[in-house]
């Protein structure tokens, strides 16, 4: 089954990043200090990462809404299918961070990773901006899939993974679980709903003797 295949690799993969502190010179800690300045204090990432979160609320209930005002069928199948993107990214999301438990980087770090603030407390793997970047980017895209509408909308989300690197709030390899996480929550909530679907219509289908 897909999705119990695609949970099982991401939990998988998982377990094969870096998540303690071996030392201080493997790939995921040098990276993140090349990009976390001593002062993240630029405005420009700081609103990049807090458009992650609200886009990817907005997106489905702006498209339910467009939808019923126009009668589109096709769009409320769209807005459906983002929803299930969403609940399963926050799912994953939040069974990874418990299954990892793996600190932020500027707990394990606090001499060489720099925060934008410390209110974040919640584990670090994966990162759960950047997941509902990703899921969002790639509904939108799967539902339009033009060049034009993939650019910016990974553009931008591959901008929100940067932001949290910028914020010293991430490793590198908790985006990339993110981005993980997020197009592959998008791609199996496509997938069960044609398959729900699919099996409703079988239903509803007349009886030929």
């Amino acid at each position: 089954m897909p999705i119990r295949t695609f949970a099982l690799f991401v939990f998988i993969f998982s377990m094969f990043l870096p998540t303690e502190q071996t030392c201080a010179q493997n790939w995921d800690i040098n990276l993140l200090k090349s990009i976390n300045p001593s002062k993240p204090d630029n405005q420009f990432w700081k609103s990049v990462s807090s458009t992650a979160e609200p886009l990817a609320v907005a997106a489905p209930i702006s498209m339910f809404a467009v939808s019923f005002i126009n009668k589109d069928k096709q769009l409320r199948a769209n807005a459906c299918k983002m929803v299930g993107s969403l609940v399963i990214t926050a799912v994953l999301t939040e069974g990874i961070k418990r299954t990892v438990n793996r600190d932020r980087p500027f707990v394990t770090y606090p001499f060489d990773v720099f925060p934008n603030n410390m209110d974040e407390t919640g584990k670090s793997m994966p990162s759960g901006h950047t997941a509902f970047a990703f899921t969002t980017a790639t509904s939108l895209f799967t539902a339009y899939p033009k060049w034009y509408v993939g650019l910016p909308l990974y553009a931008w989300a591959t901008s929100v993974g940067y932001s949290r690197l910028y914020l010293g709030q991430h490793y590198p390899s908790d985006v990339l679980m993110g981005a993980v996480v997020g197009t592959g929550s998008a791609l199996a909530s496509n997938w069960l709903y044609k398959k729900l679907t699919h099996k409703k219509e079988q239903k509803q289908a007349p009886v030929i003797n």
